[in-house]
């Protein structure tokens, strides 16, 4: 399955931009909790704490994703693409993304927050706190 990321995260990429790290993540408006109290972790999850994006923000714009997505940082963009075929999601110039905040954890998923030059930041899950402290490191 990770050749498949590792294809996927390449895919699309044009000429002489470079993959500089990618990670399995899910937006956490999209993210979806099992059992008994799911229906309300959903809510809570998908709402309080998702992201801070008022009409015209870059993160308003980010459209409605359901599951796991790939996010890819490269030399020029940041975006989401999906994990099969490379296929762009949603994709910002890297010089929109600020910085990367680790947030507590409310589930089995690591959180962090993407934040974006104009205020607005938008909050993911990924499986290990590592993948945050990369992202940290190659935005900031």
């Amino acid at each position: 399955m990770s050749n498949l990321r590792e294809r996927s995260a390449h895919s699309q990429l044009p000429p002489g931009e470079q993959l500089l790290g990618y990670a399995s993540v899910v937006p956490a408006k999209s993210a979806k909790g099992i059992g008994i109290g799911a229906s309300l972790g959903n809510h809570l999850v998908n709402t309080v704490g998702a992201g801070s994006a008022g009409a015209g923000s870059i993160a308003a714009q980010m459209p409605r994703t359901s599951g796991a997505l790939l996010l890819r940082v490269t030399d020029q963009r940041v975006g989401l693409v999906q994990p099969l075929d490379g296929t762009p999601v949603w994709e910002v110039p890297r010089a929109w993304v600020t910085r990367v905040e680790r947030r507590p954890r409310t589930q089995l998923m690591a959180r962090f927050r993407l934040h974006y030059a104009d205020g607005s930041w938008l909050a993911f899950l990924t499986m290990r706190r590592r993948t945050i402290e990369e992202f940290r490191s190659l935005i900031g």
